[in-house]
Formats: C-alpha cells, structure tokens, sequence
C-alpha cells in the first residue's frame, strides 16, 4: 500500500516565490506547478484542486492548488509552512505531490445550528460550489478565538441571507 502511494506522487525541486503586488495575493509565498507537472497529478484539469504529500520532508494534506493560466497553477505557502520547513522566498524546495482524493471539509456543528433557525441562508449556502462552501467553513474554523469564531459564524449566515459569495462577504466586511 505504501509502495503504491509512493508510486502515485510527482517528486520536483522548485524555488519558493513571493508576489509583489498582485491584488489579493500581494505578498503571499508560494511554489509554481508547471502546466506539465500539474497534468500529472490530475490529467485535464483546470480547476483549484487539492493535493498531499511532502515538502522537504514535511508531510502536508488537503493544500490547494490554484490555476494561475496557461495551464500552470500554484500552491500558496503559509506562514506556518515556512515556519516548520524553515525556509522563505528564494530558498529550493523538493516536493513531492499527488492529488488528495481523501479530502473533506466538514459542516462545523455551531454553524449547522445556526442555520437550522436561517433555513432560506442554509439553502443558499448548499446552491454554493463545494469549493466556495469550504472557503466559508475553513474561515470560521481558522477562528483563534470564540469571540472571533462566533463573530464568522454570524457574518457568514447574513452573508448567505444576502446571497453573497465568499469574496462578495469579505469585501462587505473591509468596509465596516
């Protein structure tokens, strides 16, 4: 079994990069996953998809990969990635991927009870993507606190009662 998830992974070295001014990326860290590499991983694909495996050893799961055109996409590195490899921008990275088939975002209970009382939002929310869902959901559960946790929750539902997607949410709230 071992063997075959082995067999299953794409292996290349990269440099990490950073974006300099590029909208809602400016200043993200990141690997580039060429057009070729990425058919490997999943043939024909051009949407965000998620990937496992290693990063210099680093065992990694549920990461996406974004379609950046031409076929090429790219997996964002977050600080605390950087942190455990201890490496930033500039440095050489192997990485060793495959797609993640096992992946699964699940509804948090708090915020399934809330939309047990907002029927209308809940239904919004399931007409969502899956992938716009886990935005949502990933969001709440990124909350360091229960206040912060709480206050997601709440701004999600009137979100969904708004008919507004993740990005329509974000953009409200940074007018505040």
């Amino acid at each position: 079994m071992i063997e075959n998830f082995k067999n299953s992974m794409v292996t290349f070295d990269t440099i990490i990069l950073q974006f300099a001014e590029q909208g809602e990326k400016t200043g993200w860290s990141y690997i580039e996953i060429p057009p070729d590499i990425a058919q490997q991983l999943k043939p024909g694909n051009k949407k965000s998809f998620r990937v496992r495996g290693m990063l210099d050893g680093l065992a990694v799961n549920g990461m996406a990969l974004m379609p950046m055109g031409k076929g090429s996409f790219i997996m964002a590195l977050k600080a605390e990635v950087r942190k455990a490899l201890h490496k930033n921008s500039g440095a050489m990275l192997q990485v060793s991927l495959e797609e993640d088939k096992d992946y699964k975002v699940e509804l948090p209970d708090d915020l399934k009870e809330c939309f047990e009382f907002e029927p209308e939002a809940f239904g919004f929310f399931n007409s969502l993507a899956k992938s716009h869902r886990d935005y949502f959901i990933k969001w709440i559960n990124g909350a360091k606190t229960s206040e912060t946790r709480a206050k997601r929750i709440i701004n999600t539902v009137n979100a969904m009662l708004r008919k507004w997607d993740y990005g329509q949410m974000l953009r409200a709230m940074r007018k505040e």
